[in-house]
């Protein structure tokens, strides 16, 4: 594992709210310092008089210094109380600013790559950035002050009292050397709770993903029912939260110690030439104040240091991505991520153009997609693996094969959203990765496998694509959601929540080919467009996509059913190449 830097630059890099946040601390650290040296003074003086000379004992024989100790001590109390202030207000915008930008970033890569990381990304952006608050609240402040303190005031010590300033620089690197010793010891288990916490999650939402299959079936009960699997699940995720815990806790105990003892060695040297009359009180006093606060930043540095892990561990994965979408996102990604998000490419508004004026700019703006050799590398060899095609207007075009050939990694391709890794797609005679990623889609209805339905009304997301009120009764005849619009009493202003929550599979599915046939767009791409249909719905659906090829567009459908390749005007055979493994 990667040693990483005491202030990660990349955090100044991609938050840039922390910038300022930097500069006031170590200006607070300097004043702090200044405080502390002052304040001994003072006070040494004070009571040094006070104790060795009677006739000095008045407050007006001591008030410059007494005003310096109110000043020092006043001064210390509103810094380090605004300190605190700001340290949670960056902390807060810190956290949103790198929320907001790897939601951003995770969802503009490739879908494919999306798919991989979704969890991953869901417990760092849920729950893993808020440990960062720790970082920047606690950690941040008390290494910053950590760089002035100790050899200022071990110089302020050292100028009172050589003895004792040796003794400070002689068990002063103790601290360090313990710190460094627990950070090996702990070394990537922050990062190690964060897998483990990802991979809980995984395994309790695909638990819960599959309930009701599993309701329906009989065998949510047994020897492992979900209860206990659920059960077992919080008490490995405890276990391993303790164990950190248990770790923090004797870290912070040993440097405790440390500092204790190493204080009390300089106490009592001073205390014994004290009393042999080999220093001057005064001089003692100041050594003896000013001791704890020479290892107080250090002993705060390690005491704090698991606390800023947890979040340090969620923004090693968040700058990971931030990276990777820096490297290969820029303008296309963004785009694609509205793109994914929305089950849809962008959002076009509604024109107040005739349907025959609107099949007439189809027939004028056709798209002759090519695949040559395409293919996309997978986990075992390459899906698709050199699949060459011609999709023309006018005909429907199935892509059929087995689960997992790489049918709808091809839609991917010809999207733009995923590239191919041997051969290449061209439009027109232009290949994708040169086509304007707006005007391209501009062109495109794309229903993927799983469509998303955006939380609102039936009607904000039908206009999702652009939906034409002139096409809007044959589009719902065709996929039959007009039944569904007849059962529900709010019509098109029907609420829907997260996924299309109080629809059933198939009307969300309904619901979804409507927006693909109400869109203006001369290439239409569908990833199992029939599923969740019954067998008249499904020859409803595929008679509307005849139509509409025969009116000029692009039509391709990826499909399984022998329905669905009989209506095809050309079936394609994807094929998958399966690495060769070497023993």
């Amino acid at each position: 594992m990667a040693r990483r830097a005491p202030i990660d630059p990349r955090l100044w890099r991609y938050a840039r709210s922390a910038r300022p946040y930097l500069v006031l601390t170590v200006v607070f650290s300097l004043l702090t310092t200044v405080a502390i040296v002052v304040t001994a003074v003072a006070l040494a003086r004070v009571l040094a008089g006070v104790i060795t000379d009677p006739a000095a004992r008045g407050f007006g024989a001591w008030t410059p210094e007494l005003l310096a100790l109110v000043a020092a001590l006043t001064g210390r109390a509103v810094v380090t109380w605004w300190q605190s202030r700001l340290a949670h207000r960056a902390g807060a915008s810190v956290v949103a600013e790198l929320e907001r930008a790897v939601l951003a970033a995770g969802a503009a890569l490739p879908p494919r790559e999306l798919e991989r990381h979704r969890t991953e990304l869901a417990v760092v952006v849920g729950t893993g950035l808020g440990g960062l608050r720790g970082y920047l609240t606690g950690y941040l402040p008390a290494l910053l002050l950590a760089v002035p303190v100790p050899p200022i005031v071990l110089a302020v010590i050292a100028l009172h009292d050589p003895v004792s300033g040796g003794i400070v620089l002689l068990t002063l690197p103790l601290i360090p050397i313990f710190m460094v010793l627990i950070g090996l010891l702990t070394q990537g288990r922050a990062a190690a709770t964060l897998a483990a916490t990802t991979r809980l999650s995984d395994q309790v939402l695909d638990l819960f993903a599959g309930m009701p299959t599993l309701r329906a079936l009989g065998r949510e009960g047994g020897e492992r029912s979900m209860a206990g699997v659920v059960a077992e699940l919080g008490e490995s995720l405890r276990v391993r939260t303790m164990r950190t815990l248990r770790v923090a806790f004797l870290s912070s105990a040993v440097l405790e110690l440390l500092a204790t003892l190493s204080v009390a060695l300089v106490a009592v040297s001073i205390g014994l030439r004290l009393v042999f009359g080999e220093m001057g009180l005064y001089a003692g006093l100041v050594a003896l104040i000013l001791a704890p606060e020479v290892y107080l930043p250090l002993r705060t540095v390690g005491e704090r240091f698991h606390a800023a892990q947890d979040g340090m561990a969620a923004a090693d994965r968040a700058f990971a991505v931030l990276g990777a979408e820096g490297a290969s996102a820029g303008s296309r990604t963004v785009a694609a991520t509205v793109a994914t998000a929305a089950t849809a490419t962008t959002a076009t508004t509604a024109t107040t153009a005739t349907t025959a004026a609107r099949r007439a700019e189809r027939r004028v703006a056709p798209a002759v997609i090519e695949l040559e050799r395409l293919s996309v590398d997978s986990r075992s060899g390459a899906a698709p693996s050199a699949l060459s095609a011609v999709l023309r207007p006018g005909v429907v075009t199935v892509l059929t094969g087995p689960n997992g050939c790489g049918k709808s990694t091809a839609l991917q391709v010809i999207l733009g959203l995923a590239a191919p890794d041997s051969g290449r797609v061209t439009v027109d005679g232009t290949e994708v990765a040169a086509l304007d990623p707006e005007q391209w889609w501009s062109r495109l209805a794309w229903l993927p496998q799983r469509p998303v339905l955006v939380p609102g009304t039936l009607r904000e997301n039908l206009e999702l694509l652009g939906a034409h009120p002139v096409d809007l009764d044959f589009a719902c005849a065709a996929t039959g959601f007009d039944a569904v619009l007849a059962e529900l009493p709010n019509g098109w202003d029907t609420v829907v929540g997260v996924g299309g929550a109080g629809l059933s599979l198939g009307q969300r599915q309904r619901l979804a080919l409507t927006r693909v046939l109400c869109a203006d767009r001369p290439v239409l791409l569908l990833d199992e467009p029939t599923a969740h249909l019954d067998a008249a719905s499904e020859a409803a659906v595929l008679a509307a996509l005849r139509e509409r090829a025969a009116a000029g567009a692009t039509v391709v459908v990826v499909g399984h059913r022998e329905s669905v390749l009989a209506a095809g005007d050309v079936v394609v055979e994807v094929a998958a190449r399966v690495a060769e493994v070497v023993p």
